[in-house]
């Protein structure tokens, strides 16, 4: 079985419980791949990053095999602006927000509510200097684990959801990131845009930014934001502390 998600943002859960940890988002219009069902709850994994959890099984649509196959074989194509609307002729408004997937709506076989986009759209492959530009649009959300949207996002969907909208793919948790791309043994070598991680007491990576000009770095930490990044860490001037400490450098693109 397969499902698409027709809501704005839905909760995907560790466990079949609305009392569950949130892991992640499912966005409007990614699709997925529904592993096993149980009455009220739904485990999935998404077509994107093979990313799993619970959903609740009121909050996406069924579509079939080969829709599924279809969309996973289509480019991508996203929702470019902070939030816009989807509209349908029964005066239906849901507000989506930035990186929301609308491939989908060109197929009446699965639009059978007539959905209706008319915002930004952004789709394919840009230069690696457009990820600060989207990175920025970020800037300020508010820290929400499992988040992936401008009202809530974690610092691992952020740099996912910041390469997603410029055409590139990461995983979805900084440890799975952390396995993409090309080390770099010095700060010096990285480019804007480039990836740094950061690690815990036990050598785990738990924390992933993006590299900017002159060692700087957005990430998101309380809120998207900018510090300075130097060879031990993030340094945070507001706290006048080093707040992560850095484990690798990867060149992704």
């Amino acid at each position: 079985m397969f499902g698409i998600c027709n809501l704005a943002i839905i909760p995907l859960r560790a466990e079949a419980s609305d009392k569950s940890e949130i892991v992640s988002q499912v966005l409007f219009g990614e699709h997925f791949e529904i592993l096993e069902q149980l009455k009220q709850w739904s485990r999935i994994k998404m077509q994107y990053d093979d990313y799993e959890g619970w959903i609740d099984t009121k909050q996406f649509q069924e579509i079939t095999e080969s829709n599924f196959k279809q969309l996973s074989k289509d480019a991508i194509i996203l929702n470019a602006d902070l939030i816009e609307y989807i509209t349908a002729p029964s005066n239906l408004l849901i507000p989506i927000p930035l990186g929301s997937s609308l491939s989908f709506l060109n197929y009446s076989e699965i639009n059978t509510c007539n959905f209706d986009f008319e915002g930004t759209k952004t789709s394919g492959i840009k230069p690696k200097n457009f990820l600060l530009n989207s990175a920025f649009m970020y800037l300020n959300a508010p820290y929400l684990w499992g988040g992936k949207t401008p009202f809530g996002i974690d610092c691992s969907g952020f740099t996912q959801m910041v390469y997603k909208l410029n055409g590139y793919k990461l995983l979805r948790d900084a440890s799975q990131q952390a396995m993409q791309g090309e080390a770099l043994s010095f700060i010096e070598e990285s480019e804007p845009g480039d990836l740094a991680f950061f690690d815990n007491e036990e050598g785990n990576i738990i924390h992933v930014g993006i590299i900017m000009e002159n060692n700087y770095i957005i990430h998101a930490s309380g809120k998207v934001r900018i510090d300075r990044l130097d060879h031990l860490g993030i340094y945070n001037a507001d706290l006048n502390k080093h707040t992560h400490k850095l484990r690798v450098i990867k060149k992704i693109i």
